[in-house]
C-alpha cells in the first residue's frame, strides 16, 4: 500500500519518547529493547541525549544498527498509529541552535548536559514502517521520508511572531513546514497540522496563524 510519509511524520512528531531497539552486545544476536527521549532535527530526523554509560549506547559503540518506534497518543494503543524506523544511530556534534531546540522539546535535560557522559546521537532512518490503522500499513523508502528542512532562524523569528496567539497554559515548542508542536503547562503534548506543506516562509506564517486562532481558548 502506497502510504502518505507525511501521515508517518505526524505520528513522529506526536510523540516525546519512544521504544529503542538495539543490537545487544552482551548477547550476541539477540535485540534489546529500551526507552529514550528524542526530538527532530530538521530533516525529521530523530535526535536522541545519551548516557554512554547506558547499555543500549554500550550497544550501539559495537554495532550501530538499530530501530525506533513510537506510538500515537490515544486510549487504546492497539488502535493509535505507529512507526518505526529502521536505520543507524551514530554520535554526532548539533550545532547550538539543534541544541537549544531539543532543550524546548526537554527542558529537563538542561540537567544532563552537565554531565560528561552524555551525548548527542542521530538516526539516519534507511526504512520507515508505518501502521495507520486497519489495513493501513506499509513502508516508506528513505528517498520519499526526505522532507524540505525549515532554517532554524527562521523556525525560531515564526515562533516568536506567534507567541502572542499561543493559548494560555500552552507553550510553542517547534515548527516545520506541516505543522506547530505545542506543550501544555500540564505536560500535555499537541501537534497542530493543516493540508499540505506549506510552500514558502509567507505561507507558513499565514497558515500557522489560522490554525493558533481557530484553538478554542
Amino acid at each position: 500500500m502506497k502510504l502518505d510519509p507525511r501521515d508517518a511524520r505526524a505520528v513522529l512528531r506526536q510523540c516525546d519518547f519512544a521504544a529503542l531497539a538495539t543490537q545487544s552486545a552482551r548477547m550476541p544476536g539477540f535485540p534489546f529493547a529500551s526507552h529514550a527521549p528524542y526530538a527532530l532535527d530538521a530533516w525529521c530526523r530523530p535526535v536522541l541525549l545519551l548516557s554512554r554509560l547506558a547499555e543500549h549506547t554500550r550497544n550501539l559503540a559495537a554495532d550501530p544498527r538499530a530501530s525506533l518506534m513510537a506510538t500515537a497518543p490515544g486510549p487504546d494503543p492497539q488502535e493509535q498509529a505507529r512507526i518505526t524506523l529502521v536505520g543507524e544511530i551514530a554520535p554526532f556534534e548539533p550545532d547550538p541552535a539543534l541544541v537549544a531546540r531539543y532543550l524546548r522539546y526537554h527542558p529537563e535535560a538542561s540537567t544532563w548536559l552537565g554531565f560528561g557522559d552524555f551525548g548527542f546521537y542521530r538516526l539516519a532512518p534507511q526504512r520507515v514502517r508505518l501502521i495507520g490503522g486497519f489495513a493501513r500499513a506499509g513502508w516508506i523508502e528513505a528517498d520519499d521520508w526526505a522532507v524540505r528542512p525549515l532554517d532554524a532562524a527562521a523556525e525560531a523569528e515564526l515562533i516568536a511572531g506567534l507567541d502572542h496567539l499561543r493559548p494560555r497554559g500552552w507553550a510553542l515548542l517547534g515548527a516545520d513546514w506541516e505543522g506547530l508542536d505545542l506543550r501544555s503547562d500540564a505536560g500535555h503534548r499537541r501537534r497542530l497540522t493543516w493540508q499540505g506543506v506549506a510552500p514558502d516562509p509567507a505561507a507558513l506564517a499565514v497558515r500557522a496563524h489560522e490554525v493558533l486562532a481557530a484553538l478554542d481558548r
